[in-house]
Order: C-alpha cells, then sequence, then structure tokens
C-alpha cells in the first residue's frame, strides 16, 4: 500500500513539475485571464524565452488565416484552429520542439493537446501568446512578410488585453 501511494503521489508530482513554468505575462491582470484559460496538460514557455532560442525549433500560429495575415511573428508557419491544417506538419518530426501560440494562448493550448495526441511529444504553448509579444514590443510581420504594428485582436471586447500604445488593433 503504502508502495502505490508513493507511486501515485509521485506522478503528481510529475505532472506539476512539467504544468509549473516561469512564463507569465506583463500585466497581472492579463496573466490571471490567460492563467484561467489554459490547461496545465501542456507545458508553456514565456515569451522571451522564444525570443532568445537559438536551438532548431518549429513555430505555430493557431489562429484563423485571416488573424495571421494582418501579422504574426517572424518564422511561423500558419496552422489554423477551427479546421488545421495538420498535413502542413508533415515535415517536422514527432521528436522536435514546436512552439504554438494564437492570440492569448487559450486556442493554442486546446491545439497543442491535439499535436501531442498525433504524437508530437515536444509541444510548448506560448504564454500570453501574440497579445503578450506585441505588448512586450517585439516585431510583428505581415502576410508578405513586411513589419508591422498591426495586431488581429479577434474582437473588441479581448482587443483591451494589448496594451501597447505602438500597436494597432484590428478586428
Amino acid at each position: 500500500m503504502r508502495v502505490l501511494l508513493l507511486a501515485i503521489l509521485s506522478l503528481f508530482g510529475m505532472r506539476f513539475a512539467i504544468a509549473q513554468t516561469d512564463a507569465h505575462c506583463d500585466d497581472p491582470k492579463f496573466h490571471k485571464k490567460v492563467s484561467k484559460l489554459i490547461s496545465d496538460n501542456i507545458r508553456t514557455v514565456d515569451v522571451d524565452d522564444i525570443k532568445s532560442d537559438t536551438t532548431d525549433y518549429a513555430l505555430l500560429d493557431a489562429r484563423e488565416y485571416e488573424e495571421y495575415k494582418i501579422s504574426h511573428i517572424e518564422g511561423a508557419e500558419w496552422i489554423g484552429y477551427d479546421n488545421p491544417q495538420f498535413r502542413l506538419l508533415n515535415h517536422i518530426p514527432k521528436d522536435q520542439k514546436i512552439y504554438i501560440y494564437c492570440s492569448v494562448g487559450y486556442r493554442s493550448d486546446k491545439l497543442a493537446q491535439k499535436l501531442v495526441k498525433k504524437g508530437y511529444n515536444n509541444v510548448y504553448n506560448v504564454y500570453g501568446s501574440i497579445f503578450e509579444w506585441a505588448n512586450r514590443g517585439y516585431p510583428l510581420q505581415d502576410i508578405n512578410g513586411e513589419s508591422t504594428q498591426k495586431v488581429h485582436t479577434y474582437n473588441r471586447k479581448w482587443s483591451k488585453w494589448v496594451k501597447n500604445e505602438d500597436v494597432e488593433k484590428v478586428w
């Protein structure tokens, strides 16, 4: 019985260790909102970690194509959410590091769970996603690869989470 209890506690500890993160949003209210929207099933990563990562990774945009066209993080491949284009992942090895983002982290969390079920084992949800990226003033590009200050904020309600005054909100 004691061995079983230790095994169960050990598994809970491993789950907590995987879900634990230093990722955050600079705005405490946005941080609280994001933390309520995402699960603890997928590891999260801070936008600063992506900015400084020099290893080989795939960056996936889980927003809809209209959102992606307005702006995205440089190097991101569009996969979508409502009708994900999983065939676009054929070139990504199952063990390659994958960062996935959306507007705030909800859709990317859900899509990341699907990727894990498909056998991808090194998947991270970008905490605060493109909103936090824009809030920190990191560069964005449009569909033509040109620098832009626009972010598709999904709708007026969600646009309040983009606090950077240099960013033009589009919906």
